[in-house]
């Protein structure tokens, strides 16, 4: 169903989202870390997950919806000639906008400890040469930066919505 993902980790999301966003705050709040999350493709549902969760303030610095490719740069720092050369679907543009917005939503000068983002094509048509389904997610914590790429199958709304999972779950996974 989503390529590069093992059947039993895109069975334990579509179970139960909620769960996976509350595991992920009790564990940041057990390292003392907050998150800062930057979306594009998903439009606010990765942070609207983790604030669902009562007392997700204790983590959570909040959220920018760079969807304008124009805010990606302006806002999270991306690179102007990379956005210019590939568009705003790439995994490095994911890169650049998780790092960027641990320093925009960070505090006192001190960046958020993880910035998650999410970047993509959720249709119904193609962006930037990308076909509908391209998702990339990347997590940046201070230990380093990964990015996960991926092509998810369906409609706008199921693509949203697993990459919304995906990304909770990916921050789960870097800690």
């Amino acid at each position: 169903m989503i390529d590069g993902v093992p059947d039993d980790l895109d069975e334990t999301l579509v179970r139960d989202p909620r769960e996976s966003a509350a595991v992920l705050l009790d564990r940041l709040a057990e390292l003392g870390w907050t998150i800062a999350v930057a979306e594009s493709l998903t439009g606010g549902l990765v942070v609207a997950s983790l604030v669902d969760v009562p007392g997700a303030s204790r983590v959570v610095r909040g959220g920018v919806v760079a969807y304008a490719t124009d805010l990606k740069h302006s806002v999270l720092g991306v690179d102007q000639t990379l956005l210019d050369a590939h568009g705003a679907v790439h995994p490095r543009v994911a890169r650049q906008m998780a790092r960027g917005v641990r320093d925009a939503l960070g505090a006192d000068g001190v960046p958020a400890d993880v910035g998650v983002a999410t970047t993509g094509v959720a249709g119904p048509d193609e962006q930037d040469g990308q076909p509908v389904g391209t998702v990339h997610i990347a997590v940046s914590t201070p230990l380093g930066t990964r990015v996960d790429s991926l092509v998810i199958a369906g409609d706008r709304d199921r693509i949203r919505r697993e990459t919304t999972h995906l990304a909770i779950r990916r921050v789960l996974a870097a800690l």
